[in-house]
């Protein structure tokens, strides 16, 4: 059955709010430079308030690979919760007019929109702080099976693991993703999180996912090895397909007993933030195009190369489009 969508991205759908600020703001909120503390509502309340004019957008590990991939030319749709309230309504603009559907209904009544309040200082230091939000209600409630169904690759974003609800609603959505003839990623996003779900993520790792995404943080805490290469015998057991990143050095493409080593695209190195996400892009923008393999990690190592040489998580769609 042909699909309707390349990708379908599930993960925190949350909005970055970017500001230039001084260093006495940082003083004034009791801020730590050049740290990322979770926050509570009223926190991000006050924090949001005092912040000058700065730039909104959705952001979040998912909703930036589903932009991204959207700007390669995939056919995409994402799934996240976010509030009936104005940065909700930032988020959806924003992601719709990245070229990705976004069909989740806004949640009424419950938490707001989550929001990464990003404070730049003038030595370029970013000092974020974030509230969850809304995101941490995500559940099967939210997976449109139909939408799943008529996708090529459901990706999903380790960072949504905390919530039990939000396992479950992977679990859903891998059943049905399989139950269809479709595939499943995932990406590790976090060793920390790993850390605290290692069991849950193995067994999902095993049961539901054909292609694993991870750095090497991510694998090492995962397997318990400090080497991207020391977990190759460990993962091509578990997956189908295995991606793992090791920054400067490249990336290791695992399939089955075949090993594929994919250089690093060659950049000036700006800002990180970003660079595994447009990597997953660009690989699933070529698999689900029947790309090889060497191409489809070549693709990835080029968008990973155009995130890291500029500030923020999404290199423009312009530059983009010139990679394929």
């Amino acid at each position: 059955m042909d699909a309707r969508f390349d990708i379908l991205g599930i993960g925190n759908a949350m909005v970055d709010v970017v500001a230039q600020v001084d260093e006495d703001f940082l003083a004034g909120h009791g801020m730590a430079k050049g740290t990322m503390t979770l926050i509570d509502a009223a926190a991000a309340e006050r924090i949001y308030a005092g912040m000058p004019a700065g730039q909104e957008s959705s952001g979040g590990s998912a909703a930036n690979t589903c932009a991204v991939a959207a700007a390669l030319g995939a056919k995409v749709a994402y799934f996240g919760c976010v509030a009936d309230d104005q940065l909700g309504q930032v988020f959806r603009h924003d992601i719709t007019a990245s070229g990705v559907h976004f069909p989740t209904p806004a949640l009424a009544g419950g938490a707001p929109t989550a929001r990464c309040l990003i404070a730049v200082t003038p030595d370029a230091q970013r000092t974020m702080n974030t509230y969850l939000g809304a995101c941490v209600a995500f559940g099967e409630a939210q997976v449109d099976e139909a939408i799943v169904a008529a996708s090529r690759v459901t990706y999903l974003e380790g960072y949504l693991f905390d919530p039990p609800a939000a396992q479950a609603a992977f679990r859903r959505a891998a059943s049905v993703a399989q139950g269809a003839g479709r595939h499943v990623a995932l990406s590790l996003s976090d060793p920390f999180c790993v850390g605290r779900h290692r069991d849950a993520f193995r067994e999902l790792v095993r049961t539901g996912v054909d292609i694993l995404f991870a750095n090497e943080a991510e694998i090492g805490s995962l397997y318990g090895v400090e080497r991207a290469e020391d977990a190759v015998a460990l993962v091509r057991g578990e997956t189908r397909l295995a991606v793992l990143t090791m920054s400067e050095r490249g990336s290791l493409v695992v399939s089955g007993d075949e090993v594929l080593r994919i250089p690093a695209a060659s950049a000036e190195v700006v800002d990180t933030t970003g660079a595994g996400d447009a990597y997953a892009a660009g690989f699933l923008a070529a698999w689900t195009g029947g790309k090889p393999l060497a191409a489809c990690g070549a693709l990835g190592a080029a968008a990973a190369a155009e995130a890291i040489a500029r500030v923020g998580a999404r290199p423009p769609a312009v530059v983009l489009e010139t990679l394929v």
